[in-house]
């Protein structure tokens, strides 16, 4: 069986050791992933000095050099994020704005070294913005060259105007601890897939394409 690792950025505007209730539903993801064999870690973005911009390293101690090894080195990537007015966290927008970077990175053959990267995401919050918060981040992924499978998202949302988070959700629901199932199942598949048959590089015809040999 293919070797595969993940990354779950922890994108909440929480230093550690604060309770998050996004580190709580990344673990619970990558435990998932860890059923269907999959290696991996967390990192919470905020305990590292990550600078804003769009460039792989911004210097003077910059701290997304350090965690973009980690991605280079895995085959998935989580974005876990809280909502803010309807909205992905500031902190995932930064992390989306330093992968705008890898547009201009490529391997030997031209293809960007995301290419074969699987790209999921893991949201909580305790009012409405899930689907939107969802939508924007895989869209992003996907433009730098993630690719995202099918039920590749997890989510949890708390009755609107109420206090309670998925940190302090008791028992956890049922349907959230689905989706997350889904998406580490899917995620580790496409992953072994990529990893197998990776993209074709840019100008070139896919080996698995061509004229059908049955006539219309």
């Amino acid at each position: 069986m293919t070797a595969v690792r993940a990354l779950v950025l922890n994108c909440t505007l929480k230093r550690s050791p604060a309770t998050s209730s996004s580190q709580v539903l990344g673990q619970e993801v990558l435990d998932a992933l860890g059923e269907q064999g999959v290696d991996g870690e967390i990192v919470r973005v905020v305990d590292h000095d990550v600078r804003f911009g769009v460039s792989v390293d911004e210097g003077d101690g910059d701290g997304w050099p350090g965690i973009r090894a980690k991605l280079l080195a895995a085959q998935i990537l989580i974005i876990a994020t809280p909502i803010w007015l309807g909205q992905p966290s500031s902190v995932t927008k930064m992390v989306l704005e330093r992968l705008d970077a890898e547009l201009s990175e490529t391997d030997d053959q031209g293809r960007l070294r995301t290419y074969g990267k699987v790209g999921g995401v893991a949201v909580v919050g305790n009012e409405d913005g899930a689907h939107h918060t969802i939508a924007e981040v895989q869209q992003a992924l996907n433009e730098v060259g993630f690719t995202c499978p099918a039920a590749g998202a997890t989510y949890w949302v708390g009755e609107a105007l109420h206090k309670t988070d998925y940190v302090d959700a008791r028992p956890k629901p049922d349907t959230t601890g689905r989706t997350t199932a889904a998406l580490a199942l899917n995620s580790a598949h496409l992953a072994r897939l990529l990893a197998d048959r990776p993209y074709p590089p840019p100008g070139t015809r896919d080996a698995g394409t061509g004229p059908s040999s049955q006539s219309a």
